[in-house]
């Protein structure tokens, strides 16, 4: 693990995405939406989609009352990276299948000298020998087993044909007995280390391949009590697993779709952080699960941007600043507090407008301000259109 780090500890998080059937009256009604790339004077996408129009599921979990990481949140299954995660013994787990040193997964075409630290740190400086890509995926797939229960492993003898079709559609977890999900789950929740034993004893790898790079989220600095450097992952499912809640850190799961979740949000029947509302208002460009498995596989190669959001207090509301915003600050390293005076104006005419900021009325009401292009081939948020103020959703 990366000890250097100060304020924040590294962990990871894994959008789960699971097929679920639809009725011939939804998949016939059923259009596409546009995913290309939005023009730089691009200034309106398209509403919501219709829940009936997906036909997928989004897993969230809700955390306990008493967690001293945002209590009562419903959250994307993850946590900290692990020690065993960067294992030495992992290498003779996968050894058996492939003598590759990324362990077969694709290579970013990102620079290293703009790759976001949580993926670029060297880590076998820092004495570890197992890549961060690959530790990272490792920690996703363990905290998502301790937390829900859903195990997403391959057997061996699969891994080589699976790694060579690139996973051309959504993966389809193993069937396993309750009962020895459930003993194993105990013993992982017990000690991560027995995640690799676990691995071991089943004859079966954790499935690194089906997860895709979506994004990289900091804790903003004074939110929150702890602070997160997050790996975001994206994997999708062909069907719905077998979910249960550890009745401990998470006291309830629920599958619903991006559509629905927001929703419920705007209804205040439940609270999502910044970081959920953004990736799934982005979902809801694609509302189907083989486009949007498609996409994450093509685009997550392209790379991503660490998103560090800087808080501002203006007119009794807060406004969170993302990269790209017209008055995010050129440094974040000396961010301390939250700030008060947006004085942070770019120089360069062309930014003048920019704007990718999140409004935030109170707990359950966020306003997306975005005038910007992404970066790296990614997507948008799907958001309402607006005259005055570029693109923008109110919820």
């Amino acid at each position: 693990m990366n000890t250097a780090l100060k304020h924040w500890r590294e962990a990871a998080t894994l959008i789960l995405a699971a097929g679920h059937r639809l009725g011939a009256d939804t998949l016939s009604s059923r259009t596409p939406l546009s995913v290309s790339p939005p023009s730089e004077s691009s200034s309106a996408r398209a509403h919501l989609p219709l829940s009936s129009r997906f036909d997928y599921d989004v897993l969230l979990l809700k955390r306990s009352a008493k967690s001293g990481f945002m209590p009562n949140a419903y959250v994307f299954p993850g946590g900290a990276l692990d020690s065993s995660d960067f294992s030495s013994d992992w290498l003779d787990v996968f050894k058996s299948f492939s003598n590759s040193p990324n362990f077969g997964l694709r290579e970013s075409k990102q620079p290293v000298e703009t790759r976001p630290a949580i993926f670029a740190t060297d880590r076998l400086k820092l004495g570890s020998p197992i890549p961060g890509e690959v530790a990272l995926r490792i920690c996703a797939l363990r905290e998502t087993f301790e937390e829900s229960g859903v195990l997403l492993v391959v057997p061996k003898t699969e891994v080589i044909s699976l790694e060579n079709a690139h996973y051309s559609k959504p993966y389809k977890a193993p069937p396993f007995s309750e009962s020895e999900l459930s003993q194993w789950r105990t013993l992982v929740n017990q000690n991560p280390t027995n995640f690799i034993r676990m691995c071991r004893e089943l004859e079966v790898l954790p499935n690194i391949w089906a997860l895709h790079e979506w994004g990289n989220w900091l804790t903003p600095v004074a939110r929150y009590g702890r602070r997160f450097d997050t790996a975001f992952f994206l994997c999708c499912l062909q069907e719905t697993p077998h979910t249960i809640q550890d009745e401990k850190e998470i006291v309830h799961f629920q599958w619903s779709t991006p559509s629905e979740i927001l929703q419920s949000y705007q209804q205040r029947q439940m609270w999502i952080a910044p970081p959920q509302f953004y990736e799934l208002s982005r979902m809801c460009c694609l509302p189907r699960l083989d486009d949007l498995h498609s996409f994450a596989y093509q685009r997550a190669i392209e790379g991503c941007e660490q998103w560090l959001p800087v808080t501002l207090l203006e007119n009794e509301h807060y406004i969170s600043l993302l990269p790209g915003d017209k008055q995010y600050p050129p440094d974040t390293s000396g961010q301390t507090e939250t700030d008060r005076t947006p004085n942070h104006e770019q120089k360069n005419p062309e930014n003048r407008s920019a704007l990718h900021r999140m409004m935030v009325k109170d707990s359950y009401t966020t306003t997306l301000h975005v005038t910007i292009k992404p970066k790296y081939k990614h997507l948008l948020p799907v958001m309402e259109p607006s005259s005055s103020q570029g693109t923008k959703s109110q919820l």
